[in-house]
């Protein structure tokens, strides 16, 4: 199985791949594609938009895209399915073992969605623990505020991702939840002890280590590496190897947030020697694309099978019944409603 050649996943500027694009894509050879709302006009561009993506490197090259629901959702109405935070839901359905069950029919619904246009991969299910501290750009995303509960809820999110033909990708390693900063702009440091840590926020992704994909989380986390954030820091990929026992296919999160120092070079650079498999740029900017490109360097072989094993996990497209699993999710979301 071919998984590119440049370690490196890219966005696009617009609806239509134009002929930069494309001879770029084909030369630089990445492991995959992201899609934003810029990318996003009607199933059938978008359609035509993934295909060309694919075309471009010549092979089934994974797609992603951050529809999470509520905030984050790239691909809206009128045409797609618009959907409240995940943690509302989570609170309204009234226990953990429900919100799991709405969490994951709304999943197989938005992976029905993606498929159909051509996306394989969503930057999904949200491991980190929300708490009162956490920041609002991150808060109402997670499933939770206690591990057990998000491991629940992010288990059943990711297993029905899984079912329906989409890649899980889990976020953001290694916890996020304990950041009172947004990393678009700022780079959080988390003071909380080593020990603290593995029994709280490491948790849920120690739970889910088996999945296929995972992003890192900009954030300082002090007990390990004062210096550095995670997506950079040799101690943290440690930890997210050896302790969390994460042995996916390991991305960054977007390298062109500010929580990082450098140029997008120097911070691809950092995070490749750090151990992050891929450098995610999702701004589809060229110059910033060729950057990224130069420094980001080849798979290793060891990358190479990672995301072999991860692509191997991308099954085909279920016959699922839509307008029966809307019912059945309106019928658990009614029943919520009514557990209040």
């Amino acid at each position: 199985m071919s998984v590119g050649r440049l370690a490196a996943i890219f966005g696009c500027a617009g609806p239509i791949l134009d002929a930069g694009e494309r001879a770029f894509f084909r030369d630089a050879d990445p492991f995959g594609f992201i899609v934003f709302a810029r990318n996003v006009e009607t199933p059938d561009q978008l359609r035509r938009l993934t295909g060309d993506l694919r075309d471009a490197v010549g092979r089934d090259a994974p797609v992603l895209v951050d529809q999470e629901g509520g905030r984050v959702q790239r691909l809206r109405g009128p045409h797609w399915r618009d959907w409240p935070p995940p943690l509302d839901t989570a609170l309204a359905a009234g226990s953990a073992e429900h919100a799991a069950t709405l969490l994951a029919l709304r999943a197989t619904l938005i992976a029905s969605e993606l498929r159909a246009v051509g996306i394989d991969a969503n930057c999904a299910p949200i491991a980190d623990i929300a708490s009162d501290a956490t920041h609002p750009f991150l808060r109402n995303r997670c499933y939770g505020t206690d591990a057990r509960t998000v491991t629940l809820i992010a288990r059943a999110v990711a297993d029905a991702c899984l079912a329906a033909g989409v890649l899980p990708v889990m976020k953001h390693l290694p916890g996020h939840g304990r950041s009172i900063a947004d990393t678009h702009h700022d780079l959080p440091t988390v003071e909380a002890s080593a020990e603290d840590l593995i029994a709280t926020d490491f948790a849920p992704f120690r739970a889910l280590a088996d999945l296929p994909m995972a992003m890192t989380a900009h954030i300082i986390f002090a007990a390990y590496d004062r210096q550095r954030p995670a997506t950079q820091s040799p101690a943290m990929i440690r930890v997210i190897r050896e302790v969390i026992g994460f042995q996916g296919l390991l991305v960054t999160d977007d390298l062109n947030m500010q929580a990082l120092p450098g140029t997008l070079a120097e911070r691809t650079a950092a995070a490749r020697a750090a151990g992050c498999d891929l450098a995610l740029h999702c701004k589809g900017c060229m110059d910033e694309m060729i950057a990224v490109a130069g420094a980001a360097g080849e798979m290793s072989e060891t990358t190479q099978g990672r995301a072999r094993a991860a692509l191997a996990r991308r099954g085909p497209v279920p016959d699922i019944d839509i307008a029966a699993l809307g019912a059945k999710l309106s019928a658990a979301m009614h029943g919520a409603d009514n557990g209040r």
